[in-house]
């Protein structure tokens, strides 16, 4: 087996697991947190839960088969050095990935909550006018 077979093999003995394993722990720990940015309809918070970790998977298995190309190794040193690189890489893209997903799930969550909050009641009721002079 060549060393470029190798490294093909070992990149992907790296990230399919890895790939399975993130997915998961996504799912698990995502779903309280989708529960809450829908306003505790657990219906809608484990179908949205479902559609990320399939969109998840076909994103990053997607990415890692187009990544797996390499210009050839010679040497395990090669094969190491390849390694590093692209599976830091497919980690540093997902992780970008992640952030973002939370960014906007906690924006909806944030507007969610401001929208269940009550009217602030005019300023009338409480003896203050509502444009209240400067003193003279």
């Amino acid at each position: 087996m060549s060393w470029t077979i190798a490294g093909y093999v070992g990149y992907l003995v790296i990230t399919v697991p890895l790939t399975i394993w993130v997915a998961s722990t996504l799912s698990r720990n995502g779903r309280v947190f989708l529960a809450d940015v829908f306003g505790g309809d657990d219906a809608l918070a484990d179908a949205v839960n479902r559609l990320l970790v399939v969109g998840f998977y076909l994103l990053n298995l997607g990415f890692v088969s187009l990544y797996l190309r390499s210009g050839g190794s010679h040497s395990a040193e090669d094969v190491f050095d390849v390694l590093s690189v692209k599976v830091g890489v497919v980690l540093l893209t997902l992780g970008v990935l992640h952030f973002f997903n939370v960014y906007v799930f906690n924006r909806l969550r944030r507007r969610h909550r401001l929208e269940q909050l009550p009217p602030m009641p005019p300023m009338q009721q409480y003896g203050v006018p509502a444009y209240p002079m400067p003193p003279r």
